[in-house]
């Protein structure tokens, strides 16, 4: 097969420059996201992969700004292309203004909360537990339509969404139909983006609850109600956990159709690499915090360097050789409480290929010359010596050069998920 990258802008949508984000416990600092970058580019599907605790969803939550107590982002940067927003900014804040970008996170907090669902939205990952179950499906996407249209109304003001709707105003609404804060243009807007992401009946299905809805219908209704303020932007966390492998199929190839229809940015987030090999065009593989390679979809599986992308793809079973034994990665995830955290490379200790230089902390390196694949591996500027190797790793010795390597239409099949856990 081969890989035919999606077009797309020059000019990224997206550049995160040494994000940093920390949760700080009563057992210590855990550093979830250490120092990451990447770029997003306009109609692009960018996919982040690695085991659960690599810091994957917390990355995530911290590009829209979601993280709660006891995190915080302390550190980073992420610049917006967008040339209206920084004409409107640049007088308040020009410090967060770079031609027509503009540095989210130097914002007022309601100025970041008012690109919410107008720039970024999110799929999360459990739809049963992000719907309220007293509520109809279609109500609650009508709200999202009706809050994203009175902010849309009043740009300018970071209360343009509650502005006209309080606690009160909810009260009377529930009691009286002249109160009613969903419109019946956003009703009908709700039901519409049920047909987009193919509920049948849409218009019944919108009177129904949450509980009336199968796994696959409810992850769909939640990608409906993430579409709501027509994003820029779509953060897809895990969006096929526990989802049989035709739903898995259905959802991936919904997100790739409404991609290819409205030219929205997705970033998706998953521990399975087959389905980041379905439809990413540039993936991002993440461990312990940090992002240690990234490269378009054929660099990760033609030509990646660090061992640790390799086990991950060597982890899956290669259904057309069934005799062929699998390469689990040994040992686990390491701890992120700082504390416990070591100065070299964090993969040093279960890595086949780990030297005593992994013991200091590597830089990121280009391959072959590609600014576009980096690593932070040393493998990328010295072959792996035996005589280097790192005594006290799990496994010094070399993986076995016949073990099974799926290239990427096998991937693209394969319904079983990894999980080092």
């Amino acid at each position: 097969m081969v890989l035919v990258p999606r077009e797309s802008d020059s000019a990224d949508l997206i550049r995160v420059r040494d994000l940093t984000t920390r949760f700080y416990t009563e057992e210590g600092q855990i550093n979830a996201v250490e120092s990451i970058n990447f770029t997003i580019q306009k109609g692009e599907i960018f996919g982040i992969v690695g085991e659960s605790g690599s810091g994957k969803s917390v990355a995530a939550l911290s590009l829209i700004d979601l993280i709660e107590e006891p995190g915080r982002i302390v550190g980073g940067e992420i610049w917006y292309r967008n040339p209206d927003l920084a004409e409107m900014v640049a007088d308040a804040t020009p410090d967060a203004v770079d031609g027509a970008y503009v540095d989210i996170l130097q914002l007022s907090e309601g100025g970041r909360h008012a690109l919410r669902g107008s720039t970024f939205s999110m799929i999360f990952q459990d739809p049963m537990s992000s719907f309220n179950p007293s509520v109809t499906v279609g109500e609650q996407i009508a709200e999202a339509v009706e809050v994203q249209r009175r902010a849309s109304a009043n740009p300018r003001s970071t209360r343009a969404r509650t502005e006209d709707f309080s606690l009160v105003s909810f009260l009377l609404s529930s009691a009286l139909p002249s109160r009613q804060f969903v419109t019946p243009d956003s009703k009908d807007r709700a039901i519409e983006l049920l047909e987009q992401v193919g509920i049948p009946d849409p218009a019944k299905r919108a009177e129904e609850y949450p509980y009336e809805y199968s796994g696959g219908m409810l992850q769909r209704a939640m990608i409906a109600q993430a579409l709501a303020g027509e994003p820029e932007i779509l953060i897809a966390d895990e969006p096929t956990t526990a989802l049989d492998v035709t739903i898995q199929s259905q959802i991936l190839q919904l997100l790739s159709e409404l991609q290819d229809e409205t030219g929205l940015s997705i970033v998706l987030i998953s521990h399975n690499l087959g389905v980041i090999s379905r439809i990413c065009d540039r993936v991002g593989v993440m461990y312990a915090g940090e992002l240690i390679e990234k490269g378009d979809l054929s660099d990760i599986h033609q030509s990646s360097v660090h061992p640790y992308t390799q086990g991950l793809l060597d982890s899956i079973p290669d259904f057309e050789h069934p005799e062929s034994s699998l390469q689990p990665i040994p040992g686990n995830v390491p701890s992120l409480l700082d504390s416990e955290m070591g100065d070299g490379c964090y993969f040093a200790d279960r890595c086949p290929k780990a030297m005593t230089t992994c013991r200091e902390k590597p830089p990121e390196f280009t391959v072959d010359g590609d600014d576009d694949h980096t690593v932070q591996c040393y493998l990328a500027r010295e072959a792996y010596d035996p005589a280097k190797a790192l005594e006290d790793n799990i496994d010094s010795e070399e993986p076995d050069a016949t073990a099974s390597t799926m290239n990427r239409e096998q991937l693209e099949h394969s319904p079983v998920e990894f999980d080092n856990e």
